[in-house]
Order: C-alpha cells, then structure tokens, then sequence
C-alpha cells in the first residue's frame, strides 16, 4: 500500500493545489490528511472542499477543532485566533460538521494517523524532543503512526539510532506541513509511505507563495501570517 500524507494544510490553497499535482505522479493509493486544513490562511473553504473530496480520511487538529468546535481558541496565537474566527463565518454548516465529526486518532491500513500525538491526542502535545518521541510508541499498535502539529518533517524510530524507514523496526513519522513549514524551507512538505516495502520518501514541493500571501492579504488577515510564508518560519 502506497499512502500520501498530508498535514497543517492550513488554508493555503496554492500549497495544497501544487502538493495533490505531485500526489498524481507517485502512483499512491490513497492519500490521508493529519488535520488543521483551516487555520492561518487565506482560503480555508475550497482547503476543506479539496481534502473532503481527495483524501480517503483525515483526523482533526487544534485548529479545525477552534474553527470548528470553538474550542482551545485562546490556546492559539493571537493571528491564529483572529483567522479561526474568520474561518468560522466564512465556512458553510456541513463543513463545519464535516470538520467537527474528524476523529482525533484513526486506524486505517496498518497506520495509525493523529494530528498532535498519539499519547493524549486531546492535549495536542508537541513532540520536541528524542525522549518524547520514544514515549509515543508505548501509546500506539500499528508500525507506524503519522503525525503532523509541528510543521517540522522527521522519522524516528523505536531504536535509537533509527532516523530511517527500514523492515524491523516501528516508526514515527512527520511528513512536515504542506500549507505552514517551519523548518527554513518554504516549499511544501508531504510524505509517500509504502508499507509493503517499508519505505518512506518526504517530498519538498515549491508553489507560488505570492499568491498564497496575496490571499492571506485579501481575506484580511494580519499581515505576519503572510510574510512567514517566503522563509518558512
């Protein structure tokens, strides 16, 4: 089974649009969202239009789960919750209930997808640290679990020492984040997970930032939101 996996969409259409064209040239099977298709940026209605119609599942974030739910808002920075409630008005009842109705954890081909970490999804904890990392595999079953929150794309395995996906071992992996990197590179980022060969290939894939920045501007949102796009910070 050969599985994209996206996350931390966050409204940033152009990103998204550039990331499913890759999408269609690596012979996958089914593409899967780790959450926070809203949140941030300038279209977050036609972000959830693409994810409810490409993706075959998708768990929600603290984002969707602020748009959505109205919930853990003022856990949010102050940009992100002035574009939360932007999202909010602009989104239509059945994708609010479509947001609101996403699982925190999902189990489905042998993978187990949650957007934060599998040890208390609801707490949204960041995983920021090597000993972290390795307290999350006593709280999953599967090979591997995919997780997304931190924007930042990694693997770590359940033996230190394990940065890579290879047979033997179980993993935890970032694909990074498709519409918000902050690791230093703007391009989107996705991961491929074949988990029959065991291997796994992250994706770095350029978009027209300009657009996503015009379209952060003409929604009306703080400008910061737009200029962290060109460095990917």
């Amino acid at each position: 089974m050969r599985i994209a996996i996206i996350s931390d969409i966050h409204a940033n259409l152009p990103a998204l649009e550039a990331v499913l064209h890759h999408i269609d040239g690596q012979q996958v099977d089914k593409i899967y969202c780790l959450g926070d298709t809203v949140g941030y940026g300038g279209k977050p209605v036609e972000c959830v239009e693409r994810v409810r119609a490409d993706c075959d599942g998708s768990v929600i974030g603290n984002h969707d789960e602020a748009v959505a739910l109205n919930e853990g808002t003022e856990f949010l920075p102050r940009d992100g919750q002035v574009a939360a409630a932007l999202h909010r008005s602009l989104l239509s009842e059945e994708d609010i209930a479509w947001l609101a109705e996403r699982p925190k954890v999902l189990v489905a081909d042998g993978v187990t997808f949650v957007h934060a970490a599998p040890q208390e999804p609801q707490t949204w904890l960041r995983i920021e640290s090597l000993q972290e990392a390795q307290e999350q595999f006593q709280h999953f079953e599967t090979d591997f679990c995919l997780i997304g929150h931190t924007h930042v794309a990694g693997v770590i395995g359940n033996k230190i020492g394990v940065l890579r996906v290879r047979p033997g071992y179980r993993y935890l992996i970032n694909p990074g984040a498709v519409g918000q990197p902050r690791d230093g590179n703007p391009r989107a980022s996705y991961g491929v997970l074949d988990t029959d060969a065991v291997t796994y290939q992250n994706h770095r894939v350029p978009y027209n930032i300009e657009r996503a920045m015009e379209d952060i501007r003409a929604a009306g949102l703080p400008k910061s939101l737009a200029y962290r796009l060109e460095f990917g910070n």
